[in-house]
């Protein structure tokens, strides 16, 4: 059913008896041409493109729990691509592209909203790097603004612009950044692929992967065997364990991101605003709640929670660049698995077994990337080679020294 005003008028003249389920419970059969282990949003993406712009149609992707119960429904929404290096800004960037046109392509409302990313800065120092941000950003291509604190006052002229340690002296801004609904984003790649013919499998986690001469032969799962010679791996913050059921050690940690909604309010935060010193963002849903994020909790773990100094730490930056947030109450809180890679930047790639792709290492970029994300790593298993736009965020470059440090990103001390 194709989703429209005037399906939803007959629907609402029918009482709404008429809709039937977003997508099929499939169950599992015995082999596939490519098996998807995550039904998050990258795992759907992948599974839909390579459905749509590849062809391949008989495909599983496989969910240890429901879709959407992982990292994807733990995120704080944001979406941008403002970006300095160039293997990080044109994947990014091609991205933004695809969210851009994304609900019309889906034929599902995503809630896209381009409100604009804000990054205040607060020193000249920091003013001279995010000029050179900027410069990076506008020759690919991708818009940027510099401005000083004039024209971030015209935009929030409530926030703290006279802090005694870190006075407000303008930002980089990105109107083309926003926000969109993460849960929405699931719903409409899982929707979408399963109408190109994509099996959805929930409740179905892979304990094994049989490997015969280097080369994949399926995975076992708790619904029985699957057979395929091609697999890949979008499991996020699980990446770490399910790598090691092929053998795999890969350059990633698991951390602890913890997120937080407050009570609702009138409209007062348009945009995204990031604070420049210290980690801490902020946006506002459509239901009126302030949502803010900030730092890992910095040590391993694969717990859906986090610790009291991180809160205590987020709160702070807060309430330094915005004192009024002093007055509200969080109504909730949560914590998503993140695999942080070492130099700060995702991993789309082969592995050294054959027919074992990895989609992982996206530390905080990882709904943001949603659909370049699939885009790309869909290429990658089709083709069995990266595009040019995911040529640089190969797994041997943790070995060849061809790093891709995006400051403040990665899982190494020093970057925080």
């Amino acid at each position: 059913m194709e989703y429209s005003f005037v399906s939803l008028l007959r629907e609402a003249l029918r009482g709404h008896t008429g809709w039937r389920p977003a997508w099929r419970d499939a169950a599992p059969k015995p082999a596939y041409d490519a098996v998807i282990v995550g039904g998050g949003g990258h795992g759907l993406a992948t599974a839909y493109y390579l459905a749509k712009e590849h062809g391949l149609t008989h495909i599983a992707v496989l969910e240890k729990s429901f879709i959407g119960s992982g990292n994807a429904g733990r995120n704080t929404t944001i979406i941008r691509s403002n970006y300095l290096l160039p293997g990080n800004e044109r994947f990014y960037e091609k991205s933004m592209q695809l969210w851009e046109g994304l609900e019309q392509d889906l034929n599902y409302n995503a809630m896209v909203s381009q409100r604009g990313v804000l990054n205040l800065y607060h020193s000249d120092s920091q003013r001279d790097q995010y000029a050179r941000r900027g410069n990076g950003m506008r020759l690919h291509g991708v818009d940027a603004e510099l401005l000083d604190q004039a024209g971030v006052r015209k935009l929030y002229p409530w926030l703290d612009f006279a802090n005694a340690r870190f006075p407000i002296k303008g930002g980089l801004l990105q109107r083309r950044g926003g926000t969109a609904r993460h849960d929405a984003v699931v719903w409409g790649y899982a929707r979408a692929a399963d109408r190109l013919g994509v099996d959805i499998i929930q409740n179905c986690e892979v304990t094994g992967i049989r490997i015969e001469g280097g080369a994949v032969q399926g995975v076992e799962t708790t619904r029985g065997y699957i057979a395929t010679n091609k697999a890949g791996l979008a499991v996020a913050g699980n990446t770490s364990r399910v790598a090691a059921l092929a053998g795999l050690r890969l350059p990633i940690e698991s951390h602890v991101l913890q997120a937080f909604v407050s009570e609702g309010i009138k409209p007062m935060v348009d945009g995204v605003i990031t604070y420049g010193a210290g980690h801490f963002y902020i946006s506002q849903s459509d239901k009126g709640g302030l949502v803010f994020g900030g730092d890992i909790d910095g040590y391993n773990s694969y717990a859906q929670r986090g610790s009291m100094p991180v809160v205590e730490d987020v709160l702070e930056s807060g309430m330094a660049l915005m004192p009024r947030l002093g007055r509200l109450r969080v109504l909730r809180q949560w914590g998503g698995i993140m695999d942080m890679s070492m130099d700060g930047s995702p991993i789309i790639d082969r592995t050294p077994v054959d027919g074992l792709y990895l989609n992982a290492g996206w530390c905080y970029g990882g709904f943001k990337a949603t659909p370049a994300s699939g885009w790309c790593f869909a290429h990658t298993i089709a083709r069995d080679a990266p595009h040019f736009i995911n040529s640089e965020l190969r797994l041997d470059r943790f070995a060849t020294g061809a790093l891709l440090d995006e400051r403040g990103a990665g899982a190494t001390p020093n970057l925080h």
